[in-house]
């Protein structure tokens, strides 16, 4: 099945307005393999009551028929396509070991291995294609046009693949920008969580860097071009993804070296035990019963129950309790997690600005309830997240809000209106205080300081120009980050590392909050990924949760990767390997210890199907194995192991996780 990403189309359609996207998410049954491997499991289920039951062979002998064909044709096709390049692969052989159960009355047996492996190709060429989905849907990020000043100071609208460094293009409040840049004139607030995660809109004034796909505010912006369509920060973050996921999957080199000597192994042994009784006088119905059984003991069919039912009900029970996890792989790789990376924004915390204090200034007149009232009167307006913050926090109190005239929001400084007859100032302090000399001012720096130290955001009011108090905005802390924190160091044995986006004041304050020492911040998504890569180099499996599209390349690059669910954008959400549905941070060690326990009877289960295997085969081949005897004892096996693995579906085996 192929595992490289194709390629996304720059000749695209420009996104819809609203924000949706131009691009298909590929439908399962869209996909050839789920159909022919969905096709192989109905008819398999329809004939496997039917032989037991006593009913004639041509009732379920074509439906067999067509279980082999249906989900045989393609493994088998690439098989020999893969001798054509002198290879031989395993999954032909699998083909030739059903044929052969089928060939001496075993026509079940043939048909389960036939719809595991077909099953098993559907789901790889699955997570292909959404991969590939979610990449092309990351270029839907950048606008497809902008707007670009001619020589002769003339507005064009042009291609964004159109633009060359040195352009100069307009920027309007409301719209996306075009490309990476630097701001010539003009001052708004910039969104770019889907860049940096920050949780809030960052001012941007002359001399600012922007990049290409933030969405800008209420201001206009002229922007020169510092970069070339194809080397803007989301275009890197759409190659990183593509190149993460094309190394991500399993290394193949050491399954090929194994595979190609197994394959070779069981075709020699196999000939072996047909001829070499045949020339020494042995009839050739006995040899070639010998060397059918002989391929079905030998069939890996209890090796590969040994594998997936562990894995798969370890999948089932983290499923209800909301994680979801992507593959039986996946599962696997959890348990080897020996360090984590946390993302800060929508991860450790809940991704929504919040008010945390609420400061009235000596001598004010004014409580907390009265200065939170006019803030939120004034902000009620604004579409601000700041603005709703405090709207929310008056709300929460129960507070009733007086109407607010002359509305009027200053990009890059605040909003401001009358209430009551008096005019009242809403924003960003530095601007409300600069120049002020009023007795108050000095006691408004102040509190400011000692809120931004802590790694809050200060907004300040003013009522006639007086600084009257301060708001205090933060994200909060999710209420189980910390003893998630303590859980992860526990299992991995090192304490997780921060890497965010957000401002180094801010993520050093909340990694005191939860006990994070390794703090990185003010990262850039390539940033994040060099810090992955830096501790894969050291000889760790890094395991990154993250929520945004800035963590998209990280997630792809390391180990394992997990996205929080709910507030996660679909490029995450994709990219990752497990997904935590609910949002319940605390998730993430359970699974670990939950992927630990799987791999752990994946072992017990290996063990259980060689002894049998090698049991088995060693009878056959040094006495007379009845067939009987040989199917039985080979089914056996895939019972016994099928049994052990689904243990993990209980939900003693969940809380047992959770200790």
């Amino acid at each position: 099945m192929p595992t490289t990403l194709t390629a996304p189309s720059t000749d695209r359609a420009a996104p819809p307005r609203d924000g949706g996207a131009s691009w298909r998410r590929t439908r399962v049954f869209g996909l050839p393999e789920a159909r022919w491997a969905a096709a192989a499991t109905v008819l398999f289920l329809l004939a496997l009551p039917l032989q037991p039951a006593g009913a004639p062979a041509w009732a379920w002998g074509p439906l067999y028929a067509l279980a082999y064909a249906t989900g045989g044709w393609e493994p088998g096709w690439a098989g020999l396509q893969a001798l054509r390049e002198k290879t031989l692969d395993v999954d032909l052989l699998m083909i030739v070991a059903a044929l052969g159960a089928a060939a001496i009355g075993q026509v079940m047996d043939g048909a389960l291995l036939i719809v595991i492996f077909a099953t098993s190709g559907a789901l790889e060429a699955i997570a292909t294609a959404r991969t590939a989905d979610s990449v092309r849907g990351l270029l839907d990020l950048a606008p497809a046009k902008a707007t670009r000043f001619d020589t002769d100071g003339s507005e064009v609208i042009v291609p964004v693949e159109a633009l060359e460094v040195g352009d100069i293009i307009l920027v309007r409040p409301g719209e996306r920008v075009g490309a990476d840049g630097r701001v010539l004139d003009g001052a708004s607030d910039v969104d770019q969580a889907t860049i940096t995660g920050e949780p809030l809109p960052v001012t941007k004034e002359a001399g600012d860097e922007v990049f290409a796909g933030t969405l800008n505010g209420t201001g206009a912006l002229r922007v020169r071009v510092e970069r070339d369509a194809s080397d803007t920060v989301i275009a890197r973050i759409v190659r990183m993804v593509e190149e993460a996921s094309e190394t991500k999957a399993p290394t193949q080199l050491f399954i090929e070296k194994v595979e190609q000597r197994y394959s070779l192994g069981m075709v020699v042994a196999t000939l072996a035990v047909f001829l070499v009784p045949l020339a020494v006088g042995t009839g050739l119905t006995h040899s070639l019963l010998r060397a059918m059984t002989f391929m079905i003991v030998a069939s890996p069919c209890a090796v590969v129950l040994a594998t997936m039912p562990p894995l798969l009900s370890a999948i089932a029970n983290a499923g209800r309790h909301g994680v979801l996890v992507k593959s039986a792989v996946v599962m696997e790789r959890l348990g080897q997690v020996d360090a984590v990376a946390l993302d800060k924004t929508g991860t450790l915390t809940e991704g929504t600005p919040r008010v945390t204090d609420v400061r009235p200034l000596a001598g004010s007149g004014l409580n907390e309830s009265e200065l939170l009232t006019l803030a939120a009167a004034i902000e009620h307006p604004s579409e601000h997240p700041l603005a709703r913050a405090v709207v929310d926090a008056a709300r929460e109190r129960g507070l009733d809000l007086p109407v607010a005239d002359d509305f009027d929001s200053t990009p890059g400084v605040g909003v401001s209106a009358s209430v009551g007859g008096r005019a009242v100032a809403v924003g960003t302090p530095a601007r409300l205080l600069d120049g002020s000399s009023h007795p108050h001012s000095a006691q408004a720096a102040d509190v400011v300081r000692a809120l931004e130290h802590s790694g809050r955001t200060a907004v300040l009011v003013t009522v006639e120009g007086t600084p009257v108090g301060l708001l205090a905005v933060s994200d909060r802390l999710r209420t189980d980050a910390t003893a998630t924190v303590a859980c992860l160091a526990c299992l991995t044995g090192t304490t997780p590392v921060l890497l965010t986006g957000d401002n180094p004041r801010a993520a050093a304050r909340l990694a005191a909050e939860v006990g994070i020492n390794d703090v990185r911040a003010g990262l850039l998504p390539q940033h994040k990924v060099d810090a992955v890569r830096e501790m894969e180099q050291a000889g760790h499996r890094v395991m990154v949760v993250g929520d945004g599209v800035n963590d998209a390349p990280a997630l792809a690059a390391a180990h394992t990767g997990v996205a929080m669910g709910r507030a996660g954008s679909d490029l995450a959400l994709e990219t990752a390997d497990a997904v935590i549905v609910r949002d319940e941070l605390r998730t993430v060690p359970v699974v670990i210890a939950l992927s630990r326990r799987a791999r752990r009877l994946v072992l017990q289960n290996l063990i259980i199907a060689g002894v049998f295997i090698a049991g088995l085969v060693a009878w056959d081949l040094i006495g007379t194995l009845p067939l009987p005897l040989g199917v039985a004892g080979h089914e056996g096996s895939t019972v016994i192991v099928g049994l052990n693995g689904l243990r993990l579906l209980r939900e003693a085996a969940w809380k047992r996780a959770v200790r």
